[in-house]
């Protein structure tokens, strides 16, 4: 059987789905399902049983006779705007830390989200080696808390038979509405353009001109055949970028919509002033290390995955 936390979110009902298309419905979901879009997603998923966040540690206390092989541990806090620390540390650390715990035991292999809000302002660099993970200063306390994790992981000498934290980039797909503020920029675009012909962008922010921050954009589908590869793999485990290698400017994407006709026109907004500290205005994920292990499908270009976006809205 096998465990996905975050069953119901964005990452990890799309994961589920991508399991039962293989074949795979002994799935054990781990998830509360307090919004609707969030049951959307759920209802759709052939699955063995779901349980709530609150319950899982109870019951994998009391569960010793089913035969878990993997654990997709992909539920967390994820709201970057977050600043109770220590609500972070006990959601995204402490209770990792307790699944991993559980993998141990169960002889189970343990895939969890990290992100590359760890990174910070990329002035260190966009690179999973590991010997350059403690070097990373993240902007904001939810990424602190990744990068935390993933420092915890890397120092312990009893870990499961195969652990993987992957730090996901900018993934955007279907399934993704129920995050809200926390949603893709392709997510805010469509939703943008329900009401008004115009896409609105952010105007110049650190030292690039309107529209120039850049993001690494990685489709679901490809985000989520780069988790699955994870999955019985003989590989060494570690902390591995989940992104395209790209990089696309905010303008850049923006065409995109002008030239599907979805949109008319671009207007530049005053960058918030709340979010000047804590926002990465260039991410690109360093993918060498998921390629030297064999993964070498190529990613969706940035205008594939809208279009197909699009026509699965």
């Amino acid at each position: 059987m096998i465990i996905i936390t975050g069953a119901a979110g964005f990452i990890g009902s799309n994961l589920a789905k991508k399991l039962n298309d293989i074949g795979r419905n002994d799935l054990i979901l781990v998830d509360d399902i307090n919004h609707p879009l969030k049951k959307d997603n759920i209802d759709q998923i052939k699955h063995y049983e779901l349980i709530g966040i609150n319950d899982f540690l109870s019951w994998i206390k009391k569960t010793k006779n089913q035969k878990i092989s993997s654990v997709f541990h992909l539920g967390a806090c994820s709201d970057t705007l977050e600043r109770n620390y220590k609500y972070l540390t006990q959601n995204n650390v402490v209770y990792s830390q307790k699944i991993w715990q559980y993998c141990i035991e169960a002889d189970a292999e343990f895939i969890y989200a990290s992100s590359a809000a760890t990174y910070g302002d990329g002035m260190n660099g966009f690179s999973d080696r590991h010997d350059l993970i403690t070097n990373l200063k993240p902007l904001n306390e939810y990424g602190q808390s990744k990068q935390d994790f993933d420092e915890w992981a890397l120092s312990q000498n009893n870990a499961p038979n195969f652990w993987a934290g992957l730090k996901y980039f900018n993934v955007y797909g279907p399934g993704e509405a129920h995050k809200g503020r926390m949603a893709s920029v392709v997510c805010h675009f469509l939703d943008q353009l329900k009401t008004s012909s115009e896409i609105k962008l952010f105007d110049s922010s650190h030292g690039v001109g309107p529209g120039e921050q850049k993001r690494d954009f990685v489709y679901i589908d490809d985000a989520i055949d780069m988790t699955l590869f994870m999955m019985n793999k003989k590989f060494k485990s570690g902390i591995y970028n989940i992104g395209s290698g790209t990089t696309s400017t905010f303008n850049e994407l923006a065409e995109i919509f002008l030239e599907e006709k979805l949109a008319k026109a671009i207007k530049y907004i005053p960058f918030p002033k709340d979010l000047i500290l804590n926002y990465q205005a260039y991410t690109c994920a360093d993918m060498d290390k998921l390629r030297s292990i064999g993964y070498n499908i190529e990613s969706t270009s940035l205008a594939s995955g809208i279009k197909s976006y699009i026509n699965q809205k």
